[in-house]
């Protein structure tokens, strides 16, 4: 007889800042104003570079929460024995030492994206989640919204036909010239720029619409173009355009771009199938609909189109959360939705971009390999 209690995952937060906060927002909202009643979450412990700043972040972010630890190292959340996994949100460059010291301490992963500086880091972090038998997840959550779903739901049932060319944008005006250089988004040693950072959601939506689609057999990518302007001010990639084919069964190609120096563009993400057209309604990170445009035929006229509207309490980050809670609930070691040859897939793909566009991280900053 199936049990009525949620399966509770017990959390430690590793980092403080903006991406953290989000995710531990979502986190302590009731499971059930998004219809989920098997699994629920616990905050054990919060890391940070000091106590103090532990304890702000839980008095500001999880005020009713009164037995969650603070500690003032990330060492101190992955010796804690309550803790079952952790959520790392530091800056792309230091993920990899992070992660290898949560998977050596005996901790499931859940990692921000982009995953790691390179993808040898990522495959040495998965070696050793599999050694271990350790849960590993790329934080990629967009994968898990409803809106997701569904849209993958119509994309694949048939109708649409093969997808042929997808063009997606992911842009923000940082305001570049006024950051101090040491800021995220310029320091090379954090993996500035445009790439790393906002680069991930227009490749997910390829990797979705086109590495997902059944016609394409599972089939990586057969070729990768990319092109970067860097900024003048640390030689981090302000602006990068990137295309990805898919030729080994579909005939397909992804054409992604993405800056920190323009707002985004208004297409979102465009999906275009034999028998119609999907537009994925920005930001694409978390849309609220996506129009779905059906064709008579093959390059014909417009016959339907039909929106679809989403909302939910929260941000959106507390659907990956529920993925992993349910994952180790069930003894996965993956996601079976966005497992980990996906993530190496991404990974490889921002390597060759990076080498194509000489974009070169300084000595020392990739901890196995690098890419130049």
């Amino acid at each position: 007889m199936a049990s009525n209690t949620p399966y509770v995952l017990k959390w430690g937060i590793i980092s403080t800042g903006w991406i953290a906060q989000q995710f531990v927002k979502d986190l302590l909202e009731d499971p059930a104003t998004r219809n989920v009643t098997d699994v629920a979450h616990k905050i054990v412990a919060v890391g940070s570079r000091s106590v103090e700043s532990a304890q702000k972040f839980v008095s500001e972010y999880a005020p009713k929460e009164k037995d969650i630890k603070t500690y003032g190292t990330y060492t101190d959340v992955f010796a804690d024995p309550d803790v079952n996994a952790v959520y790392i949100g530091t800056p792309h460059t230091l993920h990899y030492e992070n992660a290898l010291e949560a998977l050596n301490a005996g901790k499931h992963v859940l990692c921000e994206k982009a995953t790691t500086s390179n993808a040898a880091e990522l495959k040495a972090l998965l070696a050793l989640a599999k050694e271990k038998k350790l849960f590993f997840m790329e934080a990629l959550w967009t994968r898990f919204h409803p809106l997701t779903l569904e849209l993958k739901r119509i994309a694949e049932e048939g109708t649409l036909g093969n997808p042929v060319v997808m063009h997606a944008d992911l842009s923000a005006d940082f305001f570049i010239d006024t950051l101090p250089h040491t800021h995220r988004m310029l320091d090379p040693k954090l993996g500035g720029g445009a790439l790393l950072d906002l680069g991930p959601y227009p490749l997910f939506w390829a990797m979705l619409s086109l590495y997902e689609h059944p016609a394409n057999k599972g089939a990586r990518p057969t070729s990768v173009t990319g092109s970067i302007v860097k900024t003048p001010l640390t030689g981090v990639d302000a602006s990068t355009s990137f295309t990805v084919n898919f030729t080994s069964h579909l005939r397909a190609q992804a054409v992604l771009s993405c800056s920190m120096t323009v707002p985004a563009a208004p297409f979102g993400a465009t999906i275009r199938y034999e028998r119609g057209v999907i537009v994925v309604k920005p930001p694409i990170f978390r849309p609220p609909a996506f129009t779905v445009q059906y064709f008579d035929k093959p390059g014909g006229d417009v016959v339907r189109e039909e929106t679809r509207t989403f909302k939910y309490v929260g941000g959106g980050w507390h659907f990956e959360a529920d993925e992993v809670a349910r994952c180790l609930r069930d003894g996965r070691l993956e996601s079976e939705s966005w497992g980990h040859e996906k993530s190496i897939i991404v990974m490889e793909i921002f390597d060759e971009v990076r080498r194509q566009g000489k974009y070169v991280l300084p000595e020392g900053v990739e901890k196995i390999d690098r890419i130049q």
